[in-house]
């Protein structure tokens, strides 16, 4: 059975509905979605009340996003970040109109719940952003760090290709695992619109916030799908895009 990682999605329904249709999803499939369900596109709430459907018929599991952090704060006590609300908040609090309280509290826990990181039986790590600590994630000073690094995504990035697992100068927080999956940083930010592998890091997050499409990939197999760019399922909407 598969074992599907899912980018961010940002309140992008029609791209998730879209991609589980691609998917032909079976019983015994895994869904490991990598965080940052809202912000961004007009169905937020809508995605948070799917995934919650969702995960009562399929293995899901949920990891925990910056964006959901910021959302998790306004259902519980209504703060509002301001950098929240200027990179999404403001459509995802919207998109709340019509929920009933009951519903509210019922998003808080999905939030609530949500995981920090997972590790599976193959020794592969999923997070939403990175880690810093040359220790592994179980070690990670700040607990922050797991969903607004980038540190970890860069240094893979820029990483010398001849330099062997096994030397003194390959880094050590990425000996730890067999492979790591990670969202948070879109693809499109390096004009790539599929899923980017540096040494054991696989990046997910194809820009489905901005203009870019919502992705799924077997991390066995490699073989990936994706949806629609989103300004298109979308096309009276701006997201989080600046023009």
């Amino acid at each position: 059975m598969r074992v599907l990682a899912i980018g961010d999605i940002h309140g992008g329904l029609k791209a998730l509905v879209q991609l589980l249709n691609k998917l032909e999803i079976k019983d015994g499939d895994t869904l490991i979605f990598m965080g940052d369900y809202v912000d961004g596109w007009s169905e937020s709430a809508q995605v948070i009340q799917f995934l919650i459907e969702l995960s009562e018929k399929i293995n899901c599991i949920f990891i925990k996003g910056n964006h959901d952090v910021w959302c998790e704060e306004w259902l519980r006590d209504g703060s509002v970040d301001m950098t929240w609300y200027i990179h999404g908040g403001k459509e995802t609090m919207e998109s709340y109109s019509g929920f009933s309280k009951e519903d509210k509290q019922k998003h808080l826990a999905f939030f609530e719940n949500l995981k920090m990181y997972h590790l599976d039986n193959k020794n592969r790590l999923f997070l939403h952003a990175g880690f810093t600590s040359m220790h592994g994630v179980e070690k990670e000073v700040f607990q922050t760090t797991l969903y607004f690094d980038r540190t970890l995504w860069e240094m893979a990035l820029t990483m010398d290709k001849s330099i062997e697992r096994d030397s003194e100068l390959f880094p050590k927080r990425l000996t730890h695992y067999h492979e790591i999956y990670i969202g948070h940083t879109p693809t499109t930010n390096f004009g790539v619109e599929k899923p980017m592998n540096a040494t054991n890091v696989w990046n997910v997050d194809t820009g489905a916030a901005f203009k870019g499409k919502l992705t799924a990939m077997d991390v066995e197999t490699k073989s990936f799908w994706q949806s629609d760019n989103l300004p298109c399922l979308y096309p009276n909407e701006k997201g989080r895009n600046k023009d």
